[in-house]
């Protein structure tokens, strides 16, 4: 379902790509979060340069980023107690743990989108 260009592209956006100002703002503000999500998709030009599945990768790219989409994820998985938090955990797992695992999460989604849509148009 992915190949490991379409990881290294992901970590070249995600990380390489994504400034302070993306990455602090991105959950705050839309225009961070858009210019986040089209410096991100730009390594998956050397992958593929089909324009739907370049605005697949960008137009999912930004609402999982935006509202931290993967948040839900982890709090679904747990057992979907209690409010939302920031990270999907409880309260009771150590911030440090809880911010570490949602990255996690929140790779493996982009990983998994991504594959996805470069398997179906590509």
């Amino acid at each position: 379902m992915f190949t490991a260009d379409q990881i290294v592209a992901h970590l070249v956006g995600d990380y390489i790509l994504q400034s302070h100002w993306m990455a602090t703002e991105k959950v705050r503000n839309s225009l961070a979060a858009a210019v986040h999500a089209i410096a991100y998709t730009l390594p998956f030009v050397f992958i593929t340069l089909d324009p739907l599945a370049l605005a697949l990768i960008a137009g999912l790219h930004f609402p999982v980023d935006r509202w931290r989409l993967a948040r839900f994820l982890v709090w679904a998985k747990n057992g979907a107690r209690g409010p939302v938090t920031a990270t999907g955990y409880t309260d009771d797992v150590p911030a440090w743990l809880s911010v570490w695992l949602l990255i996690v999460a929140d790779n493996v989604l982009h990983i998994l989108i991504n594959g996805a849509v470069l398997a179906s148009l590509t």
